[in-house]
């Protein structure tokens, strides 16, 4: 009778979050559609939306700017949340994440040098092009990571070396900026701080693509990353084979940030405060709840910040960056004191 109790208890807990994530979402669609230079009364939102039907001002402003720029915050927050994730999943620690570890910092770089690149000699940049410099560069950072964790047991110090990485690349990216002042990648400099404006619907589509068929992967691997969470001893027993599953947790990772920063630049603190957020709420590291949780909560976080950014000093906009950390940083810093406190 307790078990059923038990039970009936957590899944009332995991549909009262979902119904809350899922209210949140929604609404703060509604408020970014509605918010602007150009306000549009939410009645006539629900109508352009669904009729397609206004004046071609209201269209152009919903359909071309307002739309694409959040359903892009939607997607890759949720998929930066995932990929953070995935990377204390693989380090066993909820501190790790794609920003911290000097990931979206080597992504960055790359990217930078990419675009630079091919508009100085094509006069654009494939999305494409840009997701796969995006994950060299983060494989390039991973690679450093891993190499470091042969030598640094203590996480302490692996995240040091994270971070060392990260400033590196950082250093090289501004360095690339500040001798290519050409007007052509005058928005270069833009991205490299991060922000979700200038989206457009062929970059939905192809976010959504890259990540839809990532998050499906890792949905097909949430038995190993129950069993692993329990020990890389107990996952073996249960026939996981272990250095596969690291790998495919890596590139998953890495396919998620990647794609983060090829279209929105580096994002920061997002990717730990998400999960754990989420794992708070929900009780539980259950990867079948946590995996959906997780990428809502991130889409959530993502369009909220992305609506300060525009709204708090318009019409100037602040770097998207800026607003994750102002909430994400205090997150973190309760779980190092947490964790302190646990020991």
């Amino acid at each position: 009778m307790d078990y059923h109790a038990e039970n009936f208890r957590r899944r009332t807990r995991y549909t009262f979050v979902f119904i809350l994530l899922a209210a949140a979402f929604v609404i703060i669609t509604i408020l970014n559609i509605n918010t602007g230079n150009v306000h549009i009364p939410v009645e006539r939102i629900f109508e352009i939306i669904f009729t397609k039907t206004g004046s071609k001002d209201e269209l152009n402003i919903i359909w071309k700017i307002r739309l694409p720029r959040i359903l892009m915050a939607a997607i890759l927050g949720g998929a930066l949340s995932l990929s953070g994730f995935l990377l204390q999943t693989f380090f066993e620690n909820p501190i790790a994440g794609p920003f911290v570890l000097g990931i979206s910092s080597g992504a960055k770089m790359v990217v930078a040098l990419v675009m630079i690149y091919f508009i100085g000699h094509f006069g654009k940049a494939s999305s494409y092009t840009l997701i796969i410099a995006a994950f060299v560069g983060s494989l390039m950072s991973t690679a450093f990571i891993l190499a470091c964790s042969r030598v640094v047991k203590q996480m302490a110090g692996l995240l040091v070396a994270g971070i060392m990485i990260g400033y590196i690349c950082s250093a090289v990216t501004e360095l690339v900026i500040t001798f290519a002042e050409d007007q052509d990648i005058v928005n270069l400099h833009g991205w490299s701080q991060g922000s979700f404006s200038g989206m457009n619907w062929g970059n939905v589509y192809i976010a959504l693509v890259v990540v839809g068929i990532t998050v499906v992967m890792t949905f097909m691997l949430s038995k190993p990353i129950s069993a692993f969470q329990l020990g890389e001893a107990y996952a073996q027993s249960m026939g996981v084979n272990v250095k596969v599953f690291r790998v495919a947790l890596i590139l998953l990772s890495s396919i998620l940030s990647a794609t983060v920063t090829a279209f929105a630049g580096p994002i920061s603190f997002v990717g730990i405060a998400v999960p754990f957020l989420m794992k708070r709420a929900m009780n539980t590291s259950r990867p079948l709840v946590i995996i959906p949780s997780t990428f809502l909560g991130g889409a959530v976080f993502c369009m909220m910040c992305d609506l300060i950014a525009r709204m708090a000093f318009a019409p100037t906009e602040l770097n998207i960056s800026t607003v994750t950390s102002i909430f994400g940083a205090p997150v973190v810093i309760f779980m190092l004191v947490k964790r302190q406190k646990s020991r």
